[in-house]
């Protein structure tokens, strides 16, 4: 396994390490726990959501309409608060 491998898996849509899942894979997951599950808080009032850098990418491609080729170039910094604000059920991104 080289060093660009292991880029492939970390930053690819759809290759999943031997093992492990790929964002698709991530997203089919979270993506409909996202709107069954924080949607309806939302509609109540403000959620602070925590999570791994993948389900991090799988949500915000979801909130920003991203491809799975816009997705690749998408980086979620460490500790770095990403603000949305939810009205009439649409999502906005702050800044």
């Amino acid at each position: 396994m080289g060093e660009e491998q292991v880029r492939l898996w970390r930053r690819s849509y759809d290759v999943a390490p031997p093992g492990g899942e790929a964002l698709k894979d991530t997203a089919q997951r979270t993506i409909p726990f996202f709107k069954r599950v924080i949607v309806p808080y939302l509609e109540k009032g403000n959620v602070l959501i925590s999570a791994h850098g993948n389900s991090l990418r799988s949500i915000v491609m979801y909130l920003d309409s991203l491809t799975p080729e816009e997705v690749l170039n998408l980086e979620i910094p460490t500790g770095v608060p990403i603000i949305y604000f939810y009205r009439d059920g649409e999502f906005t991104k702050e800044g």
